[in-house]
């Protein structure tokens, strides 16, 4: 172990994975009046956003407030395993352009709020994927940026088994869940095997779509042929719980969640029935999206162009301001965020936290966390409370790079639900 050790940190120095120094690409918005920023493969909008290597393409949505078209441009960026730009030129993961113009535009109707909505394929018509890893797509407006949205491209080249159970350690046994890792050689779509050496291999895990306590696995040993990544504290998570869940697709009635719906001056408000703290509660299984968004409007055929903007207002009433960290609404409504898009702030008037976003009318699901100030990762430990049967998504992507490699490729993914 000590010796498989000393060669991943050589490799490091020499560049094989390379130490971090830039910025991250995050998911989202940009520009204040982009909304509705949306990423998937055709028919699978509430999936993790990944093409096979050589095929597929990604459908891109969103939507700009107003009234006139702007003249936008989509770029294509590969990225490696930290979502950080690396040094790989168009011409190496793609045959094709990298970068277009987005021609397809429709102007909302019906709605209050007037708003173009844009949509392109990515990438263009006759171009492929020719190197796997992590791609970011980026829109600009002449100089501007728009918007970034991430996303991955597989090889297929290992075999990926994960299992959800208790933690090895034994300890909150009914709290937490820990995500067990077997790496395999071969892959289902005949792709030529890569070299199971752990000193080539990342591999990280990945809860719902949330960012903040995204892991990179250590290597445990040997299982027959597999490489196992398991019984070590970076494997286990908090459980945290259901997510809460509210509908604003109809405006005319309250529906979900929804204590009233109210109009003024031209904006259209939904106030939310008040949120509760619930650590302390038992368990109560429900179905809903895990986080995720969808797009509907209840009286109207068009969502997509006669979904009208609300303005969505959270509150959690509490006698005092938290002193554990500062509290947030994550999910796919907030990007998976834990700054100031996300946070909620103290009324002390109300004696409440508040929040108000600008959402597309649909369904949302999403959780309220708390990122203390002495680390980053948000805690579901306060408000939802953690409970070893939530079920959780866990997406596990492994990344390989050996010393002929000139960037992070992306070699294998699976996703598992507790």
């Amino acid at each position: 172990m000590k010796r498989i050790a000393i060669i991943a940190l050589a490799l490091n120095l020499i560049g094989v994975w390379p130490s971090v120094h830039a910025q991250a690409y995050a998911d989202g918005a940009v520009r204040g009046d982009v909304k509705t920023v949306q990423l998937y493969r055709q028919g699978a909008e509430l999936d993790f956003p990944i093409l096979p290597l050589g095929s597929g393409r990604m459908l891109l949505e969103f939507d700009v407030l107003g009234t006139e078209p702007e003249e936008l441009r989509w770029r294509i960026v590969h990225c490696d395993r930290h979502w950080q730009p690396d040094e790989l030129q168009p011409v190496e993961f793609l045959t094709g352009f990298a970068e277009g113009t987005i021609e397809s535009y429709d102007f909302s109707f019906t709605t209050l709020r007037d708003y173009v909505h844009y949509t392109a394929t990515v990438p263009g018509d006759f171009a492929e994927f020719t190197y796997s890893g992590n791609y970011v797509v980026e829109v600009t407006g002449g100089e501007e940026v728009l918007l970034r949205k991430r996303f991955c491209v597989s090889e297929g080249a290992v075999k990926t088994e994960a299992t959800v159970g208790r933690p090895y350690d034994g300890v909150d046994l009914e709290r937490r869940q820990e995500v067990d890792v077997r790496v395999l050689a071969g892959s289902d779509n005949g792709v030529p095997a890569v070299s199971l050496r752990p000193e080539y291999l990342c591999v990280t895990v990945q809860q719902n779509g949330r960012e903040d306590n995204r892991r990179e696995l250590t290597f445990s040993g040997y299982d027959g042929t597999a490489l196992a990544y398991r019984y070590r504290q970076c494997n286990i998570f908090e459980g945290g719980n259901t997510f809460r869940y509210f509908d604003c697709s109809n405006l005319r009635a309250p529906m979900y969640n929804v204590a009233r719906v109210e109009e003024y001056g031209g904006e259209q408000f939904a106030i939310l029935r008040p949120e509760e703290d619930r650590s302390k509660k038992h368990y109560l299984s429900e179905t809903t999206l895990a986080g995720g968004m969808k797009v509907n409007i209840w009286d109207r055929k068009n969502p997509r162009l006669e979904a009208d903007y609300v303005w969505v207002n959270f509150s959690l009433p509490m006698a005092q301001p938290m002193l554990e960290g500062t509290v947030h609404v994550v999910g796919a409504l907030t990007d998976w965020r834990t700054d100031s898009t996300s946070a909620m702030e103290y009324n002390p008037r109300y004696k409440a936290y508040t929040l108000r976003l600008l959402l597309k009318q649909g369904y949302y699901a999403y959780q309220l966390l708390v990122v203390s100030r002495q680390r980053t990762e948000a805690s579901t430990a306060h408000l939802e409370g953690n409970h070893r049967e939530s079920p959780n998504r866990y997406t596990v992507t492994v990344y390989y790079r050996s010393p002929a490699d000139r960037a992070d490729r992306l070699v294998g993914v699976t996703k598992t639900i507790r």
